[in-house]
């Protein structure tokens, strides 16, 4: 889903968007010209990999996510919370794929290794 900036104003424009078993829901409200608001919530269930014995499994996210969107180059360079789109348009597609890929980078561990305090385990 794509949304060009000049169509957000400073009223909250609600967007609901899936991929897999992932929700990405909330709302875009304008800030000033070049600036728009992104607060949102993932929610859904997600495949990882336990980083201790390589099985796939399921958890459950529920995560907000509260983003500056500029349309401008490092207007902000103290906040690590904006995304740029220079070409005008927010690509909400684009935030949730980068979201579950930052989320899926993290360490997981399945229920056999979640508090196995060994460095090795043998499988």
């Amino acid at each position: 889903m794509k949304i060009s900036f000049d169509k957000i104003s400073a009223t909250p424009k609600s967007f609901n968007l899936a991929l897999n078993d992932v929700v990405f829901s909330g709302a875009l409200s304008k800030i000033d010209f070049n600036t728009v608001k992104l607060n949102g919530e993932l929610k859904g269930d997600m495949e990882v990999c336990c980083d201790r014995c390589g099985i796939v499994f399921k958890t459950a996210i529920e995560q907000p996510l509260n983003l500056e969107l500029s349309q401008k180059i490092g207007q902000n360079k103290d906040n690590l919370d904006i995304i740029e789109f220079l070409n005008g348009t927010i690509d909400l597609e684009y935030i949730l794929q980068s979201e579950i890929d930052s989320i899926r980078s993290s360490y997981y561990y399945c229920q056999k290794c979640d508090g196995i305090e060994e460095f090795e385990v043998e499988i």
